[in-house]
């Protein structure tokens, strides 16, 4: 008769284990594959749509943003999917993800805060992306409006990172609303310098300056008068792109003209009185 062996320990240790192996490698090997598929797929919808509400000309700013909100979701719903291959219950993944949301949301208030305020700067539309703005104490362009913050460029090309909550509940500037601005100039005079003449030259000089729109025209009057003279306001009116070429131009126009006048330098003039004691 044939010997019969009884199994060892290490017979029965691969007999138990390696049902169990291939099912973790299946298990991995098919997260892996959702992870991948899940990802190329994220891609081809975040692509698709943004390519759509491009060709829809919808605006850059709603188009980012939806962008985000977008990818944000899928990756969530993605992470979601490949936990359920490991036999994770999803609803008991969902249950713990709301409750993480409500902590972290208590602990965060103020990231949430920015999130909402972004969704309504979106909405309202009080600027969209390459306006020239003020909000939130910042001056400068807005490169764009994100899921929390907005980033605007300064004049001096600093890259400027703002909440969207600062920027919402403080008063918004738009200088690119309106089709023209107004370049805010003084030119102070000599007491003994003829206004009319003065004003007459400078509103010829002023309206051919590059840029400076006819209508409204240049607003040139008396605005105060001081102990050297008079003051003039030098008010040209320009598109808001060309304002800081206009401004200089301006500046140096006034001295120009008044130079060219012969007026006299302003200054201030003191009469003394002094008696002789009995």
């Amino acid at each position: 008769m044939p010997l019969v062996t009884e199994p060892t320990f290490v017979d029965n240790l691969i007999a138990t284990s390696l049902p169990v192996a291939l099912d973790i490698g299946t298990k991995i090997l098919g997260a892996l594959a959702l992870w991948i598929g899940g990802r190329f797929a994220i891609r081809l919808i975040t692509r698709t749509v943004k390519s759509r509400l491009v060709h829809r000309n919808i605006e850059p700013t709603l188009t980012r943003y939806v962008d985000s909100i977008l990818s944000v979701v899928l990756k969530l719903v993605l992470v979601i999917l490949v936990l359920g291959v490991f036999g994770v219950q999803t609803t008991s993944f969902a249950a713990i993800l709301a409750a993480a949301g409500i902590a972290i949301g208590m602990a965060w208030s103020g990231l949430l805060a920015n999130f909402a305020a972004g969704v309504f700067l979106v909405v309202l539309r009080p600027f969209k992306v390459g306006d020239m703005i003020t909000g939130g104490g910042v001056t400068g362009v807005v490169e764009e409006i994100a899921l929390f913050v907005t980033t605007i460029n300064t004049a001096d090309n600093i890259k400027t990172i703002v909440g969207n909550s600062k920027i919402l509940g403080d008063s918004i500037q738009n200088f690119s609303a309106n089709p023209y601005r107004r370049v805010d100039l003084v030119a102070q005079l000599a007491h003994t310098v003829d206004v009319e003449d003065a004003i007459r030259r400078l509103r010829i000089r002023v309206a051919s300056i590059p840029n400076v729109v006819l209508a409204p025209a240049p607003v040139i009057e008396i605005i105060e008068s001081t102990a050297s003279g008079p003051v003039l306001a030098i008010r040209p009116f320009t598109a808001n792109e060309t304002y800081w070429d206009v401004y200089f131009a301006t500046s140096r126009a006034i001295r120009e003209e008044l130079t060219r006048a012969g007026y006299p330098t302003p200054a201030v003039h003191q009469i003394v009185h002094t008696s002789q004691a009995a």
